[in-house]
């Protein structure tokens, strides 16, 4: 039997999965790039990236991190943080 606190944890991951959980569509923006330019810069497909900048899909975690060396930042600046969508959760 789930105890509260249970209950309460997978709310917040059943509703993190319907979130934006990155930040790549705000990073190109901010350095005026779209997402053809970064699909030729991380050798993936356009529809690829598409899927990752509407958050329908994730990249994996080399690619997060090829991503931000492409960006020229910080891992963690394309990713949402927890406490942020649990701020937007509750």
């Amino acid at each position: 039997m789930l105890n509260l606190v249970s209950l309460h944890t997978l709310f917040i991951i059943v509703s993190m999965a319907k979130k934006n959980l990155n930040r790549i569509k705000v990073m190109l923006a901010e350095r005026n790039q779209t997402n053809k330019w970064l699909a030729e810069q991380v050798g993936k497909d356009p529809a690829t990236v598409s899927k990752w900048v509407t958050n329908a899909s994730q990249p994996s975690l080399e690619v997060i991190f090829k991503i931000a060396e492409v960006l020229k930042c910080n891992y963690t600046d394309l990713i949402r943080d927890v406490d942020e969508q649990e701020s937007v959760i509750n």
